[in-house]
């Protein structure tokens, strides 16, 4: 530790008040500008919106508040239009001295009912890139519910001076809003976020039923399974190893996609099938089930063939047991590709 003990860092800070200290007013204030024009520079690399246009705000009866959803998918209110929305006065600047929001929530009449995490939150705008490339100032959707219970709290105890009660009004009639739909899903709607939210929710479902790595091959199809099916369907039991008839193995494979793999959610069989893609001979080298998570995949499979099987059970021939499984799993067998199939199966052609 050098002489004195103090350390490196404490002896930098003290040089640099030793040189600010010999700078003139003026060398100062151009070093602040030069700072915060590093700071706002369009160089700067800022999230970019993933949805929204100036022209679809979120609307609220004659109240229009421009928002968007960023690409890491915060919801963001535009500044100048939650400042609109509230019914305030525009003044001040964002870039010193503090936003508009920032001084409202900390003002004396306000002060006492604004929450530590909203008083953080307005402290600074989220700079984010417009669609037009421009640097535009926004602050996190879920703020402007926030401002609006505390106005009608500062309203309530009878804290808001006369020209701020129009204020109160806006506050009410927003969270009168917000209470039916919820703010999200209000900036979800706004933007058209809502259809790459329900593409993101699919995909998640894919993550949850297909496993990332092949797993190891174990028996998920019990004999009885095949037994019953083949009951129905009148096919020799057991099957011979080299039968290769038109309604053997063959159509027992296809039967057993529509009745256990078409029955998970949606997308799960294409994303199985795209993982193991048959050959030249059709013949796919691993088993489908075999890309199945083992905590959700594999027990929905499991569950949705034990019940295809005692279904299966209780019917005398392919007919019946079509007509209840239909009532069971409606559209199963009207399902495009899957009609054809079924009638040629239960002899409708």
């Amino acid at each position: 530790m050098p002489d004195g003990g103090k350390t490196p860092a404490e002896y930098g800070a003290e040089g640099g008040r030793r040189r600010a200290e010999k700078l003139t007013p003026e060398e100062r204030s151009e070093i602040a500008r030069q700072g915060a024009l590093a700071k706002w520079s369009p160089d700067v690399e800022l999230p970019r919106v993933l949805c929204g246009s100036p022209d679809r705000p979120l609307r609220i009866g004659d109240i229009e508040i421009p928002c968007y959803v960023l690409e890491d998918e915060r919801r963001v209110v535009v500044q100048s239009g939650m400042i609109s929305a509230l019914g305030m006065t525009k003044g001040g600047s964002s870039h010193r001295g503090g936003t508009r929001l920032a001084k409202f929530v900390t003002s004396r009449t306000m002060g006492p009912f604004a929450s530590q995490p909203l008083i953080a939150g307005t402290q600074q705008p989220i700079r984010f890139r417009a669609t037009n490339g421009a640097i535009a100032l926004g602050f996190d959707a879920t703020i402007l519910a926030d401002i609006c219970d505390m106005v009608l709290e500062a309203r309530k105890e009878g804290r808001l001076q006369k020209q701020q009660e129009h204020i109160a009004d806006r506050a009410e009639i927003l969270l009168r809003a917000f209470a039916r739909v919820g703010i999200v899903a209000l900036v979800d709607e706004a933007t058209g976020f809502q259809d790459i939210r329900a593409r993101d929710d699919l995909h998640k479902i894919l993550e949850a039923y297909i496993a990332k790595e092949l797993l190891p091959w174990s028996k998920r199809f019990p004999n009885e399974f095949y037994k019953e099916m083949f009951r129905l369907w009148n096919w020799p039991w057991p099957p011979a190893s080299a039968y290769r008839g038109p309604q053997g193995p063959r159509y027992s494979g296809k039967l057993t996609n529509i009745l256990i793999y078409d029955q998970l959610p949606p997308g799960v069989i294409d994303a199985l099938k795209e993982k193991t893609p048959p050959d030249d001979r059709w013949q796919r080298r691993d088993r489908l089930h075999q890309h199945l998570t083992p905590e959700i995949g594999q027990p929905h499979l499991e569950k949705q063939v034990a019940v295809a099987t005692n279904l299966m059970k209780v019917c005398d021939d392919k007919d019946e047991f079509s007509r209840k499984f239909e009532r069971a799993f409606p559209g199963s067998f009207r399902k495009g590709r899957q009609s054809s199939f079924m009638e040629k199966l239960i002899g409708k052609e």
